[in-house]
């Protein structure tokens, strides 16, 4: 893995907040500009909110960190201190920010515990753990609730949704099953399949990466062997408040503008949030920017009618701007405390 300082420092360059937020402004204001119905008062419906499920959203959102954070500390066996654990979760979520969906922050992410005095082989086993333990909430999950649900989780506006929801889940699948089975069970099978592979003769310009990917992957599953059972179910449990949460928030905020919400109702839109989440992960555009609004009014206009494209920016406002911000600021912080504290020293 390419752990190169100033390419790393380039992906988590602040000046690169602005774009994202282009993106998504710019795709509303096409909305706007296309809406032979729109007038200001459906932006300004967006203040006619119930206050208590604004602040339930506030509430989750906090949980949600709160259980990467632990989880974060637990996967590293509290070698990460909780100051530590703070600033990882903020930079990697920054990082995911910035990045295209389908890219992800996991080098960064790397690159970040490195700094923070985790070696690179834990490291590397903690991020591809972490990974496999998010993909796997998708993996089991979607298919039961488009088992349960069926089609008519899908929006009948955009008939692609299922097209693209089939594509991103099967390709998350499969990159799941080959880590889960590289990390768990053969991950010296999985580095000889990589060197085989890069020995065909097109692709052996990648035979040195493959190389080192697969001692990556034979470091990091020698490092996570043998854990405790309590070790995993922490971890898992955590996983899964950590989703959980970050799904609740927007069930939290359409609650605020459709007081007529029944249990099955609260439901429905979990799931439809889920398989939007994995239709998101295709995504070309710095954290699903345009593309996250554009399938969100498809998803969830039935349940908020006029208040839709308001509730749009209010999520995108609670959900993706802060981390925009947040890590442009801890960025510089974080910067001096790993860099220049110990030249100062």
């Amino acid at each position: 893995m390419n752990l190169n300082t100033q390419k790393i420092l380039r992906t988590l360059n602040p000046n690169k907040v602005w774009l994202p937020v282009v993106i998504s402004l710019g795709f509303v204001a096409f909305m706007v500009l296309s809406d032979e119905e729109f007038t200001p008062q459906k932006l300004n419906l967006v203040f006619q909110a119930r206050y208590l499920p604004i602040l339930g959203a506030f509430g989750v959102l906090i949980l949600k960190e709160a259980a990467y954070m632990y989880r974060i500390r637990v996967l590293t066996n509290k070698d990460l201190s909780w100051t530590g654990s703070v600033y990882v979760i903020i930079l990697w979520e920054f990082a995911s920010a910035v990045t295209p969906s389908v890219v992800g922050g996991t080098a960064v992410a790397v690159f970040i515990l490195l700094k923070e005095k985790i070696n690179l082989g834990k490291s590397l086993a903690y991020v591809t753990l972490t990974a496999i333990l998010d993909n796997l909430f998708f993996v089991f999950l979607a298919p039961i609730v488009v088992l349960i649900i069926g089609v008519d989780i899908f929006p009948d506006s955009v008939r692609s949704v299922r097209g693209i929801f089939i594509t991103s889940y099967s390709l998350i699948s499969i990159y799941t099953l080959i880590m889960a089975l590289a990390l768990f069970w053969k991950p010296r099978l999985f580095k000889w399949v990589l060197i085989k592979i890069t020995s065909i003769g097109f692709l052996r310009k990648w035979r040195y990466d493959a190389y080192q990917h697969g001692n990556e992957m034979v470091w990091a599953a020698s490092l996570i062997k043998g854990k405790k059972k309590r070790y995993w179910v922490q971890i898992i449990l955590a996983t899964i408040a950590a989703w959980f949460c970050r799904y609740l928030i927007l069930n939290f905020l359409i609650a605020a503008y459709n007081a007529d919400l029944a249990i099955l109702d609260h439901l429905f839109i979990l799931s439809k949030h889920l398989v939007l989440w994995i239709v998101m992960l295709l995504s070309p555009t710095p954290g699903s920017s345009g593309t996250a609004e554009h399938f969100f009014i498809q998803f969830f206009t039935e349940y908020l009618n006029d208040f839709t494209l308001g509730v749009t920016l209010l999520w995108r406002t609670i959900t993706y701007y802060p981390y925009l911000i947040i890590g442009a600021l801890v960025l510089p912080v974080w910067i001096r405390k790993v860099f220049y504290k110990k030249k100062i020293a």
